[in-house]
């Protein structure tokens, strides 16, 4: 009769204290998780931001080097440049080239001190116009850590 009693109280479940140790587990790796899980949404958004530009980097290119290296009439309202106008995506609310610099403005819901911020690409033409290096600064209300360091990581390609 004694062991089956004992069977019976084995069944019962789990203590307070044990639940209460879970709880505190789960809710220290979620205070460490959530800050990662936003940097990494809003590294991934400003990748797509700078993805964006490719096209139009690639047009202020081709404009230098038919040029001679000059970007000055590089710019997306010179008809002649064939410097397409920017077309704006999610991350990017808009974007222009004036003279081979390009200039985006990040759109709203990427992050805390991202949303409306700028991203300028400044050319360099190295090499008798066959060799391009971008420098990619941000500005703005752009000052989330993450997004710098994102957008940093770009430089010079």
């Amino acid at each position: 009769m004694k062991s089956m009693k004992m069977i019976k109280r084995a069944q019962r479940g789990f203590t307070l204290i044990e639940l209460m140790i879970v709880v505190a587990i789960i809710g220290i790796l979620a205070a460490v998780a959530i800050p990662q899980y936003q940097n990494y949404t809003i590294r991934a958004k400003i990748a797509n931001a700078l993805t964006s530009v490719d096209a139009v980097k690639t047009a202020v290119a081709l404009c230098a080097q038919e040029a001679g290296g000059v970007v000055t009439n590089c710019s997306d309202s010179v008809a002649t440049s064939n410097v397409p106008v920017f077309t704006r995506t999610k991350e990017v609310a808009s974007g222009s080239t004036t003279g081979g610099t390009i200039t985006i403005t990040l759109g709203t819901g990427i992050g805390t001190n991202v949303d409306g911020g700028t991203i300028t690409f400044v050319p360099t033409v190295t090499t008798g116009a066959t060799n391009i290096t971008w420098t990619v600064t941000p500005s703005g209300t752009l000052t989330n850590t993450a997004a710098i360091n994102a957008i940093q990581k770009n430089n010079g390609t």
